[in-house]
């Protein structure tokens, strides 16, 4: 009998699911999409804007010999089985597979389309059972996203090139930068006032607990001068009578499962991992480890919007809960609340198997690896796990009609935290036993000065929730967006917080100036709902893009007449070679200082301040494992005078690329991958490996 073919996108994925079947199925790998849109035509759109923006695809530069090895494996075979991503990249790429291999006219073959959301032996076979057609909605809607970006970015980095030397714009990436921006502005707007807090001590069974005055005649008090605090000092007198104990127990839920950007957030929180590294070590977990010499998929797929668990899983949950914990342990009704911008089409990120527990695990993975199973695994756990409960209580103290107040807590039954206390910072907070009436002995009451601060510029964490939040991108786009806007210089990262360039203000300033009935929040999240209707089938994608295009296009043509062009930057020295002033120049890899005469005069100055403040990208060399990345200025050579990356062990490690590295390796042959601006590549020039940077 022949075999049967299975196609995923990913060599990681293809390896594991050929281990889980028998010898009758053969399984391939795309290695990432294998077409993409021209670059030709009007404007290098790569679409027919008059014919209802059909789009013009090619084989991406690599990719014939991917292709042709699929091909002559589909020829030996009766069924072909397309199992790429459950998304809607996934669904793109198996429908550029059918149609780049002309499965449509093989009608001696059957064509499925199969998904999963976990790369189990289970799942795998399931999926296998049943299997779907190709939702060309999906299609249509990963299509026209792709045609929207391109229409955006080609026509608005062109124009800003021109203009302003800006690199690139793009319809998220450029509202992530405004909401940057706009925080700077507000930082640097704000205004800072004066304040006071008048903060006590009291000690009583050799337990010392603060209080905070708060009121006055139990109205709310602010106090803004010193005068006003020692006013109040003044006031009062030596007997401080507590006027009312409050205690209640509440409880206290565990956090919700974990979707694209929360686990984002939290690996940034707690393991202090970019979002970029973040979701690579996610896909690894994802496509498979080698355990005892078998791979197996750890967790679900990692890029979702949903908080939804499947019944088995849960099932288990409450089966290994009480069988660790005790049935006090377990929740029986879970209640998650639904993000209202969630798409809701896969599981929430979780292990596939909860009786897979870290530490069994650890042998079998890195030190990244471990950190960021554990942190899964023991979310989803407690998420399943009963509330803790806790006592709360609240005294207010009276002096001469001023209240105070105290607070304490004690964990009195520690329900989810009995797992995941390593990531919550719930805590006891004991107060001594005080009854109404009592008088407290003071050990010192003081007025402490205070100065408002300004709103806090934004951490990756904290974009990428606010972010979410607004509407703005899906969980695949989040940590592409952050990396763009850094590979761009429109943003630097200081203590693990945004702040925006020079450029990256004039390019936001510019784009709100043009363009802001489009790059603003309100559009980009009416897009991305949608591109969701066009998935749903109740919108048509060529009705959508001739309305967008037809709003767009005018805005362009108006500002290429309008949008002034930025002068060159002078600086005060001259050419040794032909005696005419430098200038500040933007090439591809960032500033350099050049000759104003080129292009006769191709002088450019050696950088050696920049060669003495190395910028380290916090990305793991490859090669030598010891060292990481650092920009550094070529000396001689075509690169004269511009960026590229090496290892900071250099020399003993001459590891370097040309382009911005990522913290992800290839699939291929393990070597660093870069990106060029428009596409992920692999460094190695003996590696054809290449996806869309989208």
């Amino acid at each position: 009998m022949k075999k049967k073919l299975i196609i995923v996108e990913s060599p990681a994925k293809a390896n594991t699911i050929g281990k889980y079947l028998g010898s009758d199925y053969h399984v391939l790998s795309s290695v990432g999409h294998i077409r993409d849109l021209a670059k030709s035509g009007p404007g290098g759109l790569g679409v027919d804007v008059e014919n209802n923006f059909s789009p013009k695809y090619v084989v991406i530069s690599g990719k014939k010999k991917v292709i042709n090895e699929i091909k002559k494996a589909a020829n030996n075979v009766d069924e072909i089985f397309l199992a790429t991503d459950p998304d809607r990249e996934g669904e793109a790429i198996s429908w550029h597979l059918y149609d780049a291999l002309k499965l449509d006219t093989e009608k001696d073959k059957k064509v499925h389309r199969v998904v999963f959301h976990e790369i189990t032996k289970n799942a795998i076979v399931n999926a296998i059972k049943n299997p779907r057609k190709i939702n060309h909605d999906l299609v249509k809607s990963q299509e026209s996203r792709r045609i929207l970006d391109r229409i955006i970015g080609f026509k608005l980095s062109k124009l800003l090139q021109h203009k302003i030397r800006s690199k690139s714009a793009g319809r998220v990436q450029s509202v992530a930068l405004k909401l940057i921006v706009d925080r700077e502005k507000e930082i640097t707007a704000f205004v800072v006032k004066e304040y006071y807090t008048i903060d006590a001590k009291f000690e009583k069974d050799n337990i010392i607990f603060d209080a905070n005055l708060y009121a006055h005649n139990n109205e709310k008090i602010e106090i803004n001068t010193v005068q006003e605090a020692n006013k109040i000092l003044s006031a009062l007198n030596k007997e401080y009578v507590v006027v009312n104990v409050d205690k209640k127990l509440k409880n206290k839920y565990p956090k919700q499962p974990f979707i694209t950007s929360t686990l984002q957030q939290e690996a940034s929180n707690k393991l202090n991992f970019n979002a970029r590294k973040t979701m690579s070590l996610a896909q690894k977990l994802y496509e498979g480890i080698e355990v005892n010499g078998s791979p197996i998929g750890l967790i679900t797929y990692m890029r979702t919007d949903s908080v939804r668990y499947a019944d088995d899983f849960i099932k288990s949950v409450k089966t290994f809960v009480t069988n660790k914990y005790g049935e006090k342990y377990v929740n029986d009704n879970p209640k998650f609340k639904i993000n209202k911008n969630a798409q809701d089409a896969h599981e929430a990120i979780r292990p596939t198997d909860i009786n897979n527990t870290p530490e069994s695990l650890k042998k079998y993975l890195t030190s990244d690896l471990y950190k960021l199973y554990r942190l899964i695994y023991y979310r989803a756990l407690a998420s399943l796990t009963s509330a803790a409960k806790l006592n709360h209580t609240t005294i207010v103290i009276d002096n001469n009609n001023y209240q105070l107040k105290a607070f304490g807590q004690e964990i009195v039954f520690d329900g989810y935290l009995k797992v995941y206390k390593e990531y919550d910072d719930t805590k006891n907070n004991l107060l001594p036993n005080i009854d109404k009436a009592e008088v407290l002995d003071l050990v010192e009451i003081k007025a402490n000065q205070h100065f408002t601060q300004p709103p806090s510029r934004y951490t990756e964490a904290r974009l990428i929730k606010e972010m979410e939040d607004l509407g703005i991108g899906r969980p695949s786009t989040y940590a592409q967006t952050m990396e763009t806007l850094k590979m761009r210089h429109y943003v630097t990262i200081q203590d693990k917080k945004f702040y925006p360039t020079e450029q990256g203000i004039i390019t936001s300033d510019k784009l709100q100036e043009y363009f802001k009935d489009i790059i603003n929040v309100n559009y980009t999240r009416d897009m991305e709902e949608t591109l969701d209707d066009i998935a749903n089938g109740e919108k048509v994608w060529y009705d959508e893009l001739r309305q967008f295009y037809d709003y767009f296009i005018p805005m362009v043509e108006y500002a290429n007449q309008n949008m002034e062009k930025l002068p060159p930057k002078y600086v005060d020295e001259y050419c040794p070679e032909c005696g005419k002033q430098l200038v500040i120049r933007h090439g591809r890899y960032g500033e350099f200082i050049g000759c104003s005469g080129y292009p006769d005069c191709k002088f450019i100055k050696k950088n050696n301040e920049a060669e003495q403040n190395l910028i380290s990208l916090d990305i793991e060399c490859p090669k030598c494992h010891e060292g990481h990345f650092v920009e550094r200025i070529a000396k001689k050579g075509k690169l004269r005078g511009r960026k590229f990356y090496a290892c900071s062990n250099y020399p003993k490690c001459k590891n370097i690329v040309t382009h911005m590295p990522i913290n992800e390796v290839c699939p291929n042959c393990g070597n660093i991958l870069t990106n060029n601006g428009d596409n992920i590549i692999c460094e190695n020039k003996k590696c054809d490996y290449k996806k869309d940077s989208k």
